[in-house]
């Protein structure tokens, strides 16, 4: 069963008999809103690059990251499945995708930040059905999902992280919007959440 997350809703990262999961999965996904006018039926919707990026984190400082320009963390428990520059036909599935392998994150990593922002430069006025999801890759089932409701003026979101909490990692659903291309542009909106 998933939970749908409202912002700062925390979950603990185990499975409904009590063991942790092993690998897990963030998916994005969105397609572009319709515009408005004459001209915009004639010319469709436009084309919108949303990115995840996952920020791995060592005691407050960047270990590594996860983007379209660096697909794989330095220590192989971190994957990105892809960059998709124009996001889905509405269907719900995950137009990117960031890979966890919880067992092999090394055990000086105790954040993962993941995080969306919109390359081409769009708010998020202009991006409809927009969510993230954790996912437990091992069977498939959906453990949680945050929808990114709203639209704003803001061309980039600090999503949720993933954090090391006792034996165990814990999610929490952030939520926070920010102004950026790129994550390094979103450093300094995510320092408040670590």
């Amino acid at each position: 069963m998933s939970v749908n997350l409202s912002k700062g809703q925390q979950i603990s990262l185990s499975k409904s008999d009590g063991t942790a999961l092993t690998s897990v999965r963030m998916g994005l996904g969105w397609q572009a809103a319709p515009r408005k006018g004459f001209l915009a039926k004639l010319t469709g919707a436009r084309e919108i690059d949303l990115d995840a990026s996952a920020v791995l984190f060592a005691a407050g400082q960047i270990a590594d990251v996860v983007f379209f320009q660096h697909l794989v963390s330095d220590d192989g428990s971190v994957r990105h499945t892809g960059d998709n520059l124009t996001g889905g036909a509405g269907t719900g599935g995950d137009d990117e995708a960031i890979l966890v392998d919880l067992a092999r994150v090394p055990s000086h990593i105790d954040q993962i930040v993941f995080t969306v922002n919109s390359f081409t430069g769009q708010t998020f006025a202009e991006v409809q059905n927009a969510f993230c999801r954790l996912v437990d890759e091992t069977t498939g089932a959906e453990l949680a999902r945050y929808t990114l409701t709203g639209g704003g003026d803001h061309t980039a979101q600090i999503m949720a992280k993933v954090h090391r909490s006792g034996g165990g990692w814990q999610m929490k659903a952030i939520g926070a919007p920010a102004t950026g291309r790129t994550f390094q542009d979103l450093l300094p909106a995510i320092t408040p959440h670590l």
